[in-house]
C-alpha cells in the first residue's frame, strides 16, 4: 500500500487505514448483514485532523463492506468538500500520500451525500451551482436540520465527527 509508506509521524493512522479503509474485506465474515449508517461531519476538521481522518476512514470502510451509507456535511464539516483541504489532510499522512483523497473518492462516489447549502456558503464561501466542491452539485441532496433528523431516524448506526 503505497500511501502507507510515510505515516511515520502518526503510526496509529496507518493502523486505522489498514483496518478501516482497505478495499478488501480481509478478516470480515464472508456474509455481512448490511446496516444503514448515517455519518455526520459537522465539527471543524482543522481542530482535530486525526479525528477527521479516522472518520473518513471509518466511513470508507463501511462503504467497502457493503453497508448503506448516508453522509451529511454540515457546519464546518463542509470543509471536507474542498479539494485543497483534502490535499492538506493527505499531507498529514505523508508528503506523497493520496490516502485521504482515495478514501474521499470512495465516499463521494458510493455514499448518498447530503449537505447544508448555508454551511458551504458560511464555511467555504461557495454558492450552490458554482462547481467548487469535490463532488458535483447534482450528486448532493441539499438540506438542513430536517435532513439530519430524517437520516438519523432512518439509520441503524450513527457516527458523528
Amino acid at each position: 500500500m503505497n500511501h502507507l509508506q510515510n505515516v511515520h509521524r502518526y503510526p496509529i493512522i496507518k493502523t486505522f487505514i489498514e483496518i478501516f479503509a482497505t478495499p478488501q474485506i480481509g478478516n470480515s465474515p464472508s456474509l455481512i448483514m448490511s446496516k444503514k449508517y448515517f455519518v455526520n461531519f459537522v465539527s471543524e476538521p482543522k481542530n482535530d485532523r486525526m479525528k477527521t481522518i479516522v472518520g473518513i476512514a471509518c466511513t470508507a470502510r463501511a462503504i467497502t463492506e457493503g453497508h448503506e451509507v448516508s453522509v451529511f456535511f454540515a457546519a464546518s464539516g463542509t470543509r471536507l468538500l474542498d479539494s485543497n483541504y483534502i490535499k492538506e489532510l493527505d499531507k498529514e499522512m505523508g508528503p506523497d500520500s493520496k490516502a485521504v483523497t482515495e478514501m474521499m473518492g470512495v465516499i463521494t462516489s458510493k455514499a448518498t451525500l447530503y449537505c447544508s447549502f448555508a454551511s458551504v456558503k458560511a464555511t467555504l464561501g461557495h454558492s450552490e451551482g458554482d462547481g467548487a466542491l469535490i463532488v458535483p452539485d447534482e450528486k448532493i441532496t441539499w438540506s438542513g436540520p430536517p435532513g439530519v433528523i430524517e437520516l438519523s431516524s432512518a439509520s441503524e448506526i450513527q457516527l458523528i465527527y
